[in-house]
């Protein structure tokens, strides 16, 4: 139903000048489905305090609301010749509407609240549009969609998760805000959380891992006190970057999560030595970036140092872990392996501190753009490494933009995770015979079919010679039929 009017606002933001990638597409078609959202919120929670004889306290006032200045209206239908446009709607926008949403963090109680959340979202963001004209027909497009029922948020989030898949694969930096949806929703289902437990993402992005932990956990069956929980006590998250802390947060806002618990901060700068017991989690699910190369200040926030913001990451989410919890956590391949200090440190750590009991390799093409080869580290705190469970993904195919991996190429890594089946992509290697020095934890698969022995060049100079020889010998022998 809304594909024609998703597809309408992308027609309209290419022919605006401020906006000119996919990243920017994204950015700002979600301050505007943002403050849509929070005016069908605020009549929702109108209606219902009508409904049960309260007063109702609006969360935006008069002159800021949708239907004042996005959606002006006169009975029912739209009052277009009364609605602001041009040059009038860029000023209001960018003097007036951000800077007053902008303050609400002076208002918000707490980070959980819907108001600090605003105040996140419009401190961070800003207006790209230049034509108000543009501007005003993005907003008619807008204001026909609704976050009323749960079918109209599931059609929404499905549209608004293209976009980011499509961001992702744009290049430059948007694929760090994306990872693909069929390897979370099988590591999820590996880990299979449970209401009641904490769920957990120290580098959010796109909250992709929360939003379709939020899918699993929930089902048309549960309670009410199950779905407050799911909405308030169960998903918690940081994000350092901006535009990935707005898409995170509306992207869970669509997928029928009012306000949700994640917090606009470095997760880095928190010393890992300060982590209480009351912080931790029960789930971790986590695609920290790579690289980073962080700055020295930040390293004296780990035991064991490093550049590599994955490494810290990693260190971060094992004493984020509560005894007993459980995390799946993507990783560059090059960490089984590393001779560095820090990996041999970090692996060791991982090995003696939880139980390591499945990595599953990755194949190229499964993060489009990345350029890297990964592994996902399925893990339980508490107890030491006894066995490890290697799995290697082989969808049998080259993966791209136009073969990316989907749930079918998941489905015998989950059913075979589930019982540590070893067959031709999966064997066990006992921790015990893990080198005591290096800790390398490599890929060898044992049961892969021995490869051919390379030749030698001389070897496949004779090779050809010969069949040279066996070619001319047949054309003499038909010269002679002739």
């Amino acid at each position: 139903m809304y594909e024609n009017a998703f597809n309408a606002i992308e027609k309209a933001l290419r022919a605006e000048e401020g906006i000119s990638n996919e990243l920017d597409y994204v950015e700002q078609t979600s301050w505007v489905l943002f403050l849509k959202y929070l005016h069908d919120l605020e009549s929702e929670r109108r209606d219902r305090a009508e409904l049960e004889g309260k007063d109702y306290a609006p969360i935006i006032d008069g002159a800021h609301r949708w239907d004042r200045w996005a959606s002006p209206k006169l009975g029912g239908v739209p009052d277009l010749n009364g609605a602001m446009t041009g040059d009038d709607l860029v000023r209001f926008v960018d003097g007036e509407l951000f800077p007053y949403l902008a303050k609400f963090h002076e208002r918000a109680t707490g980070p959980d609240t819907i108001e600090y959340k605003i105040g996140e979202v419009f401190t961070e963001l800003r207006s790209k549009f230049r034509s108000g004209y543009i501007l005003r027909d993005v907003l008619e497009i807008v204001d026909g969609l609704h976050f009323k029922t749960q079918a109209d948020k599931h059609e929404l989030s499905s549209l608004y998760e293209t976009r980011i898949r499509r961001m992702g694969n744009a290049g430059r930096n948007g694929g760090e805000y994306y990872t693909p949806r069929p390897l979370i929703r099988a590591m999820i289902k590996v880990i299979d959380p449970k209401i009641g437990e904490t769920v957990y993402d120290g580098a959010v992005g796109s909250a992709g891992f929360l939003c379709e932990a939020y899918d699993h956990m929930r089902s048309p069956a549960m309670s009410a006190g199950d779905y407050e929980t799911l909405q308030r006590r169960t998903f918690f998250g940081q994000e350092k970057k901006s535009l990935a802390y707005v898409i995170g947060i509306m992207n869970m806002v669509l997928h029928g999560i009012e306000a949700p618990n994640i917090v606009h901060a470095n997760t880095l700068n928190e010393n890992v030595m300060d982590i209480q017991e009351k912080d931790r989690h029960d789930v971790i699910l986590a695609n920290p970036p790579f690289g980073g190369g962080e700055r020295r200040e930040v390293q004296q926030n780990f035991p064991i140092k490093s550049g590599e913001t994955a490494y810290l990451f990693l260190q971060h989410f094992i004493r984020k872990l509560r005894a007993g919890g459980r995390a799946a956590v993507v990783i560059k391949n090059t960490f089984l392996s590393n001779t560095d200090n820090a990996s041999v440190a970090l692996r060791q750590d991982l090995l003696e501190g939880c139980n390591l009991h499945t990595i599953l390799d990755c194949p190229q093409g499964t993060f489009q753009g990345a350029g890297v080869k990964t592994v996902v580290l399925f893990f339980e705190k508490g107890e030491p490494t006894r066995h490890i469970w290697y799995y290697q993904l082989d969808p049998g195919r080259s993966m791209g933009k136009t073969n990316p991996l989907n749930d079918a190429d998941m489905a015998d890594f989950i059913a075979a995770q589930r019982f540590f089946t070893t067959g031709p992509r999966s064997w066990i290697v006992d921790a015990a015979n893990v080198d005591g020095k290096t800790f390398d934890l490599s890929v060898k698969n044992p049961n892969a079919p021995e490869a051919e022995a390379l030749r030698s060049p001389e070897a496949i100079i004779d090779a050809i010679l010969a069949r040279d020889a066996e070619t001319a010998e047949i054309l003499d022998r038909i010269r002679g039929l002739l």
